[in-house]
């Protein structure tokens, strides 16, 4: 019954992160190809993007914290059901630390708290990497079915480094746009902005629908 529960949960979790990000874009392109409102009710709409962007850290932190358990509870890593208790527990940690961070995001301990998340998952792609390619658990029961997983996921999660990187040409635009006005000129980096940001989401799409092929498929 456990896992069941916990396949079921590892699989709704997909849905809820494919579901958010399907969100964050489309209200993302409503503002930057609709223009001609108001430049204020564009930044309330942000604001709204920025919220359900907190979704998807939520959707990665469960599916690492289940996928752990399940890996755990299958006897694909070591640890057994001791494992599973701590995974469970770093995940409840480590949503809470996530919404933490969300709350203090204008504040200066925010701001570093911020750092520390973005390092943190850093480390987590290169773990991932690492056990993909048998660095990190050569000896372990691992098929490699759920190796390649690793490494796909490890990829979702570089995908999501590579927006945010490419949003920063957003925010400064946008932040030019607060203080000066909008222009034809600025309007169209932001377009252009989406555009590419959209690009790395599609990649980003690739590497989830990958993920799910090889949990059903499982091939040796």
């Amino acid at each position: 019954m456990t896992y069941q529960w916990l396949l079921a949960a590892h699989i709704a979790v997909l849905g809820y992160w494919l579901g958010s990000e399907l969100v964050i874009n489309s209200t993302y392109r409503y503002v930057c190809y609709h223009d001609g409102m108001p430049l204020a009710e564009r930044t309330r709409l942000m604001g709204h993007v920025m919220h359900v962007d907190q979704h998807v850290r939520y959707a990665l932190v469960l599916q690492a914290s289940l996928g752990t358990m399940l890996a755990a509870y299958l006897g694909y890593i070591p640890g057994g059901t001791t494992l599973m208790t701590v995974a469970a527990v770093v995940g409840v940690l480590w949503l809470l630390f996530v919404e933490v961070v969300h709350q203090l995001a204008a504040k200066p301990l925010g701001k570093r708290l911020a750092a520390f998340d973005r390092g943190s998952r850093y480390v987590l792609m290169a773990v991932l990497v690492a056990t993909a390619l048998g660095l990190i658990g050569g000896g372990w029961s691992m098929p490699g079915w759920l190796r390649w997983k690793l490494a796909c996921f490890a990829g979702v999660m570089a995908c999501g480094v590579g927006i945010r990187l490419s949003l920063i040409g957003h925010f400064r635009t946008w932040a030019a746009m607060e203080r000066d006005g909008p222009t034809a000129e600025t309007n169209a980096i932001i377009r252009h902005v989406y555009v590419r940001s959209t690009a790395i989401l599609v990649l980003l799409w690739v590497f989830i629908a990958a993920v799910a092929i090889l949990s059903v498929l499982k091939p040796d």
